[in-house]
């Protein structure tokens, strides 16, 4: 199908500033979607039908769809493609049937305020999306720059950093960012209780920790304590270890079964970039400190299944990678995990119990692979000496699904 949408950005300085050849799509439009004050700011055509856009824009996605073949435009803020309906629509649309027309992006505009480089900085959309997707960018001397809702995100904000011991991280709301109202208002995450601020705005953040704050690193191999559970927990090197033997890409789907505290799967999510996992879990209590866990690490979108597996697994979308916790020496869980996988996916295995490394043992013959043992010693104390006392060896098989 030929193009009938264009998606156009517009600043702040409103639709009069868009350049003379976009304005011609307003006249050829049938229909004209757009947020209130864009709309405020046309002039009426006979016969042309202007929709306000409702929020959030998923749920037009429908109604977009009924007007192909008829000439309209969209207007959007900023960059339409940048956590914009750009790229919302173009899961929806095929590329031929639109064209992106961006404006400077509140991303750019306000790096330019801040003197930030943009490539140095980590960039997120808030806006109506959870607080705690913050949390994997909060690392000493980060610059974020992150898209907002209304006046209560940067007070949630300054919340979660003052909370994981940031509270002297610089905050800058940029407000009407791109009009003659900008307004810049710099504070630290501790005294951002009774500031006065509006609704319309894009915060520039420089991450300082206090002198005892924990450190949670970017790469695989988080603490133990940063997570809640009741001993069901693969341990932090091995976890290190399981994730190097999963490769996390951007994109990509883990099923994590027999989750545990969801380490594993939360792990991988904060290993790539859009990297989902869906965390099987047999226990409901566990299944709460895997939501709880997942929150408080930044990564609110994984997702949970209660059930015992391989019952549970049926019907969710194919895996990229499977880790395989619990369960281990159960075939009808193996067979599930492997039928499901996707041709060129990992599968990773871990065992303690002798049952569990038998299985691993007799598997690797099967279907090849590699298999290792990881054992971790850690200090220890016996009367007034140290010691380092080994911890249970954990068996390790991973492979890769050839394809058919």
């Amino acid at each position: 199908m030929s193009n009938w949408l264009d998606i156009i950005g517009v600043t702040e300085a409103g639709v009069e500033a868009l350049p003379s050849h976009l304005k011609t799509l307003f006249g050829k439009a049938e229909i004209v979607l757009a947020p209130k004050r864009f709309l405020a700011q046309l002039a009426a055509i006979n016969g042309q039908e202007h929709v306000h856009w409702q929020s959030p824009f998923s749920a037009m996605l429908e109604q977009v769809r009924q007007y192909r073949g008829r000439p309209t435009v969209i207007l959007a803020t900023g960059d339409p493609n940048w956590f914009g309906i750009g790229a919302t629509l173009a899961n929806h649309l095929d590329s031929e049937e639109f064209t992106l027309h961006p404006a400077p992006s509140a991303f750019q505009l306000a790096g330019a305020k801040m003197h930030w480089a943009l490539q140095n900085v980590a960039t997120l959309s808030l806006h109506g999306r959870a607080v705690e997707n913050l949390h994997p960018h909060v690392l000493p001397q980060n610059r974020i720059l992150a898209l907002t809702s209304n006046g209560k995100t940067m007070v949630e904000v300054a919340r979660l950093l003052a909370a994981r011991g940031y509270g002297q991280s610089a905050i800058n709301v940029l407000e009407n960012l791109g009009s003659d109202n900008e307004r810049l208002t710099r504070f630290t995450a501790n005294e951002a209780e009774h500031q006065n601020i509006g609704n319309f705005y894009t915060l520039a953040i420089q991450c300082i920790p206090d002198p005892d704050a924990p450190l949670l690193p970017a790469i695989p191999g988080l603490p133990d304590n940063a997570f809640q559970h009741d001993g069901q927990l693969t341990k932090r090197q091995v976890r290190a270890a399981t994730l190097a033997a999963l490769a996390p890409f951007p994109d990509a789907l883990l099923w994590d079964v027999g989750a545990g505290s969801g380490s594993v799967g939360i792990e991988w999510m904060r290993a790539a970039r859009n990297a989902s996992a869906i965390c099987f879990e047999r226990e409901q209590s566990r299944g709460k400190a895997i939501a709880l866990n997942a929150k408080n690490l930044g990564v609110p979108g994984l997702k949970t299944v209660s059930g015992s597996a391989p019952a549970s697994l049926g019907g969710q979308p194919a895996p990229d990678a499977v880790f395989i916790g619990g369960a281990v020496a159960d075939d009808a869980v193996f067979k599930a995990c492997w039928g499901a996988l996707k041709p060129g996916g990992r599968l990773v295995a871990n065992a303690v119990t002798l049952a569990g490394q038998q299985t691993l043992v007799g598997r690797h013959k099967e279907h090849g692979g590699e298999l290792c043992a990881i054992a971790i010693s850690s200090l220890a104390e016996i009367g007034e000496q140290s010691i380092l006392r080994p911890a249970l060896p954990v068996t390790q098989w991973s492979l890769r699904k050839p394809a058919p």
